[in-house]
């Protein structure tokens, strides 16, 4: 029962502290939360909590606020996310649905995070090393330029010109389409890499007709799917929140103002992206950076059910909406895992 209820305190006192910004009373939290005790039980309540550390004193004669080990309980003990409104999911959807493009998923993404949960959102671009073959389209724009299109599973779109020295025969062509997409479509980018460069003849004094576009287009592929200019790519918006949180500027605000100028920090503190679905949360000294300990990381990975092919999130000051930031974190990586498999 004392347990029950010392948590019961812990958690009225973290909803307080992020909602007023100010110390919490333990005669604040009776009139606020009925807690169905008197001041004085709060009281002694909020004294155990302190010298377990979870909340701690910052001033003499004020009131508590919580710890990092105190929002690491509260996190924990949460049993459910609280969810989204009808009217916050259907304009996640109707905002996410209007993509055109990768590049504009990620963006729509970073700045409706942002908006939702009035932190600072981190957005990583997906990784060609995860993802797989969705299809291989060549165009002949004349019969000595070809146009090679590949699309991967993250809704990337790569584009390659390749010159010819002598025409490319129509049936030739669609041979050659025919033995990309066979080798290609459905393996992961390694897989493809192999697969492609099996199909150039080893000897061209006894190739097969087509030879010289057969090995000018697997080049041109495989130069694509090795192109890794996106795999540290991260898009960041919402700096401007950490104006709420002027009280801690030198403790919180700078240092993370600072971070969100290296896209390799930002991405080492999404960390590993863990499955679709699963919400991490690291919380202040948690985090790999010393300097960075008065800072929080919510984050999820996003992509297909068996494998996760980038990570977003939002980090901020330790003082947050937990509950809500999960919960939009989540629901906003749900979204764009459903647009890229339907992309």
């Amino acid at each position: 029962m004392q347990e029950d209820r010392r948590l019961a305190v812990l958690r009225a006192i973290v909803e307080d502290y992020v909602s007023t910004e100010e110390p919490v009373g333990s005669k604040a939290l009776v009139e606020r939360h009925g807690l169905g005790v008197s001041p004085a039980t709060v009281r002694n309540d909020m004294a155990v909590l302190e010298e377990e550390g979870y909340i701690t004193q910052p001033h003499t004669s004020a009131g508590r606020v919580p710890t990092d080990k105190g929002y690491r309980m509260f996190v924990d003990r949460l049993t459910t996310v609280k969810p989204l409104s009808s009217a916050e999911k259907r304009a996640i959807s109707s905002f996410l649905d209007g993509a055109v493009d990768l590049d504009d998923v990620v963006q729509r993404s970073v700045r409706l995070l942002a908006q939702l949960t009035r932190q600072v959102a981190v957005v990583q671009y997906p990784t060609l090393s995860s993802s797989t073959v969705r299809h291989v389209e060549l165009v002949a724009l004349t019969p000595e330029r070809l146009l090679v299109v590949l699309i991967l599973s993250t809704g990337r779109v790569e584009q390659r010109l390749v010159e010819l020295s002598s025409p490319l025969a129509d049936d030739d062509l669609a041979t050659l389409r025919s033995r990309l997409l066979l080798v290609a479509t459905g393996q992961r980018i390694a897989d493809a890499v192999a697969g492609l460069r099996a199909l150039v003849p080893a000897d061209d004094a006894v190739a097969q007709a087509g030879a010289e576009a057969t090995g000018a287009v697997v080049e041109a592929l495989c130069e694509a799917m090795s192109d890794h200019r996106s795999d540290h790519r991260v898009a960041v918006g919402g700096a401007a929140n950490l104006a709420r949180y002027g009280d801690s500027f030198d403790s919180a605000v700078r240092p993370l103002l600072e971070a969100l100028e290296e896209h390799v920090v930002l991405l080492k503190l999404l960390g590993e992206a863990g499955s679709s679905g699963m919400v991490t949360v690291r919380i202040g000294a948690e985090g790999p950076y010393e300097e960075l300990s008065s800072t929080s990381v919510v984050s999820t990975g996003y992509g297909p059910e068996d494998q996760s092919l980038a990570a977003l999130g939002i980090v901020g000051p330790t003082r947050m909406d937990y509950p809500g930031t999960m919960a939009a974190v989540r629901a906003v990586a749900r979204y764009v895992t459903r647009i890229l498999d339907e992309a």
